[in-house]
């Protein structure tokens, strides 16, 4: 089970080391010293991961390694920082960033996804947060430290086929990082990262609401608006649930910042690097660096590596309208500089991400399942609306009434502040044109999710793409908010609160549940685990796969998910199960069916022997784990079959078998 004290030492690892690298990298770029600070954790995260990942393809992926690359890197930004000329002339300082207390606000509440992660103990038992299901991804972490790169596939391989990963996996390289050079966990480093990444986050936008609004307050309001979630239970509770229903669909929802900063941090961090390529692209229109280029293209290539969504669909969405924009209001002798220089960013970038890009092009065609995008506008309103209306009120609905249910707190204030901001003459040139820039990502992101879906396993385009949009809106809703409080502009400052106030308890219930764990009958079950996948390494090869009952205390989270092997394993599993196998396995979902079936039925004690050689010699299942839980430990199948044996077992609890044609590896 995860340390303490592993994910404290791991968290302020990746504080210190994001921070400073990233001070030193923005204090030539930043015209502002407390801006720059802000920036730093997300920008030396960004730029350190793009540049390491192509490196560590060619290097073996050891703890020497990476300590040699951890120090070129802060040897080459130091050399940097210290280079003498800026490059250009910058913005004059507006003298006031952002305060400690702001800081300390955006570490506590990054401790709430964090906390949604961790195990709670209770008796005897382990109890496991809904968003652990999505964290299933710390078998990627594991097989990344464990193996290296390229990234294999911890979830399914079948014999003969590539192992390699078809998936935007540079957080969990990240994070598979501080795994090798501390020697600690998977799940810790995952629990590590998301508190980093959830920080890193809300410094960006503290900066940046700082930066537009000249008031300090405006970071201390980042952190409070973030708190919010939607109005629907409050909706639910005044006009009944049903009412609410029949009115608005019961099943579209958009995730607000707390809770996709606790679902998906991957994304997260995607969207944060999308906002700071948009205030680089801007900066560069204003003047011209030597640095500017390279570190624009690094973090474009972070945003695609951790969400092809949104580093790569909603940023190239906006890219056209952004440079647009820019090339319009940039000086008439700068236009030919900044196409030059913005072009060969996008190559450099691109060059960077070509191997993903690839890999994912690949994996899409092996699905079958053509175009991973559909054009399927979001489906806002209930059953009340006869079916012949609601593909005509659905676009006004989602901009008019729906996305102000799910952002209360940031999407009106957010809105009519960035309105402002971008239409006041008083407004200086190079803040308006930066405006602009998160106005057209706002409008963009907004738009990418109301008008189209991903086709693979979940709608993630939809879910995700809205992030660097409600990062956009926060930003400019602690900007109005703090101008409205400064001012004594209580009509606007009244209303902006009670829509925070309505989003509140719903945030605060999301917190709760997940501070809290789901009480399960498998509670106990799990916290035995550790010890049953200690053996498991013990008997198999850090690159052989693993069997077990995918449905193995599943219902540790309400969707049913092989949690056990993917936060504890630490090996390779030959099938992991349905949900994981949609996702990051290249494979029509016919054939995932199938296997699906099959394993389901081994593990059931109904597999024949046929079935039960086809997964030592197909499915590459080197290992099997059958527990007391599952059907085959009464019929067990795998005790009869000519293709394992048994190498160890726990009476009353476990059992594990070998292959017989693979020699056991030394303990």
């Amino acid at each position: 089970m995860p340390s303490s004290s592993n994910i404290l030492l791991c968290a302020g690892a990746m504080l210190l080391f994001g921070t400073g690298l990233g001070w030193l990298v923005a204090r030539r770029l930043v015209p502002d010293r407390g801006l720059a600070w802000s920036m730093a954790p997300c920008l030396g995260w960004a730029v350190f991961n793009a540049a390491a990942l192509p490196i560590l393809q060619l290097l073996p992926f050891t703890r020497a390694s990476l300590v040699v690359l951890v120090g070129a890197a802060l040897v080459v930004s130091s050399t940097i920082s210290l280079w003498p000329g800026r490059g250009g002339s910058v913005p004059a300082s507006y003298g006031c960033g952002v305060p400690w207390w702001a800081y300390a606000a955006a570490a506590i509440l990054a401790l709430a996804p964090a906390i949604a992660i961790l195990p709670k103990f209770a008796g005897d038992g382990v109890l496991l947060a809904d968003p652990v299901y999505d964290h299933s991804k710390v078998a990627m972490i594991d097989d990344i430290a464990r193996i290296g790169l390229p990234a294999g596939n911890p979830f399914f391989a079948e014999a003969g086929t590539s192992p390699r990963l078809a998936y935007y996996y540079l957080w969990h390289f990240s994070a598979a990082i501080a795994v090798r050079l501390f020697g600690i966990g998977g799940w810790e480093a995952d629990i590590a990262q998301t508190w980093f990444t959830a920080f890193a986050s809300l410094t960006l936008m503290m900066g940046l609401a700082v930066w537009f609004s000249r008031r300090r307050s405006a970071a201390l309001l980042v952190a409070i608006l973030c708190a919010a979630l939607t109005i629907r239970p409050v909706l639910a509770a005044g006009l009944g649930a049903r009412l609410l229903d029949s009115y608005l669909s019961a099943d579209t929802n958009l995730e607000g910042w707390l809770s996709q900063a606790t679902w998906v941090p991957q994304h997260l961090a995607s969207a944060s690097s999308v906002v700071l390529a948009m205030f680089l692209i801007s900066n560069l229109a204003e003047r011209h660096s030597r640095l500017l280029v390279p570190v624009l293209a690094l973090v474009v290539a972070a945003g695609f590596e951790s969400s092809t969504w949104i580093g790569g669909i909603t940023f190239a969405a906006v890219s056209v309208p952004v440079g647009l924009h820019l090339l319009w209001s940039a000086e008439p002798g700068r236009r030919w500089r900044l196409a030059g220089e913005a072009g060969l960013a996008a190559a450099i970038a691109l060059a960077l991400v070509f191997p993903f890009v690839q890999d994912q092009i690949l994996g899409t065609a092996a699905r079958g399942v053509g175009l991973p995008i559909a054009l399927q506008p979001y489906e806002v309103l209930g059953p009340f609306i006869p079916d012949s209306l609601r593909p005509v009120l659905d676009p006004p609905a989602y901009w008019l009434v729906f996305l102000i249910i799910e952002f209360p707190a940031i999407f009106p204030a957010g809105c009519l502040t960035l309105w402002r901001v971008v239409g006041a003459a008083e407004t200086p040139r190079a803040d308006r044109r930066l405006a602009w820039c998160f106005a057209l990502l706002a409008a963009t992101g907004f738009a990418v999710t109301s008008l189209f879906a991903s086709t693979i396993a979940n709608n993630d385009l939809g879910w995700r793409a809205v992030l660097p949009a409600l990062m956009v809106l926060t930003i400019f809703a602690a900007v109005g908010l703090s101008r409205w409080l400064g001012t004594r502009a209580l009509a606007p400052a009244a209303a902006a609160i009670l829509l925070f106030l309505l989003g509140l308890p719903d945030g605060l219930g999301f917190v709760r549940a997940n501070a809290t764990g789901i009480a399960n009958p498998s509670a106990a079950v799990f916290a035995r685990s550790p010890e049953l996948w200690d053996r498991v390494r013990r008997h198999s090869a850090p690159d052989e796969r693993v069997a077990n009952n995918p449905l193995f205390v599943a219902g540790m989270v309400t969707w049913p998910v092989n949690i056990s092997w993917a936060l504890l394993a630490d090996r390779r599993s030959c099938f992991a199960g349905r949900d994981l196998a949609l996702a990051y396995v290249s494979l029509p979902s016919g054939d995932i069916d199938g296997l699906e079936a099959l394993f389901e039925r081994v593990f059931a004690g109904q597999g024949s022997p046929a079935e039960i050689r086809l997964l030592a010699r197909r499915y590459s299942c080197r290992v099997v784990v059958v527990t007391a839980e599952d059907g085959a430990w009464r019929d067990d199948g795998f005790a009869a079959s000519d293709a394992y044996r048994l190498v160890e077992e726990n009476p009353g609890k476990w059992r594990i078998y070998r292959g017989v044609d693979v020699a056991d590896p030394s303990p």
